[in-house]
Order: structure tokens, then sequence, then C-alpha cells
């Protein structure tokens, strides 16, 4: 054990020494206590969660389009496991290739420094 974990467990055996003693002596005053601090916690995390909720209300056009790709991402999967597990097998040579048109993807090129060297300092 080291010298941390004493002073926490010493913090914390003065706490419950506290607590049961404030329990004997005055018990509706530690009560009426215990509920403010609630109260004042759950306040703050109130509007916590709305000030948070406002802030994200931006990306969630993305996040919706996302779940939206997922989704869609996972019915096209099921399709094509379904369908390969109801189909019989065929062999391959009798199997005729079908020629399918790519989608065009919207891929962009950024130039990056391909000429320069890297001065690195070698250690």
């Amino acid at each position: 054990m080291n010298a941390r974990n004493i002073m926490i467990y010493t913090l914390i055996i003065l706490a419950v020494i506290g607590l049961g003693s404030w329990l004997m002596t005055n018990p509706l005053g530690l009560l009426r206590k215990l509920l403010v601090t609630a109260a004042v916690v759950g306040v703050i995390y109130f509007i916590y969660r709305k000030w948070f909720s406002q802030k994200r209300g931006t990306g969630s056009n993305e996040q919706r389009a996302f779940l939206k790709a997922a989704k869609q991402s996972k019915k096209r999967l099921k399709k094509r496991s379904a369908g390969k597990a109801n189909k019989p097998s065929v062999s391959p040579l009798t199997k005729k290739r079908t020629n399918r048109s790519k989608s065009s993807a919207n891929l962009t090129v950024i130039e990056g420094k391909k000429n320069k060297k890297n001065n690195r300092a070698s250690f």
C-alpha cells in the first residue's frame, strides 16, 4: 500500500464517521442537506445536457445521414448473404460472368510534397 491509498482510505473512514455522527445528532438536517445537494447536482446535470444537445444539433444531419447509410449497408449485406445461401451451387465452368458498370466514386487527388525531402534529425 502506498501513501495515496492510505490517505484515501482515511478520508473515506472520516467521512463515514462524520455522516454517522450527523445522522445520530441531526437526522432531518442530514436528510435536508442530501436533498439540497441532489437537487443542485440535478439542475447542473440538466443544464449541462441541454447545453450539449444544442451544441450537437449542428452535426445531427451528418449523424442522421451516417445512420441511414449504415442501415442501407446492413440491408445490402443481409440480402447478399441470404442470396448466397439460397442459390444452388454452380460449377465455375458453367457460370457466366456478368459485366457490371462500376459506380463512379467521388475521389479527389490531394497534392502533397512528394519531391521535397524531409529534414529529420538523426538520433
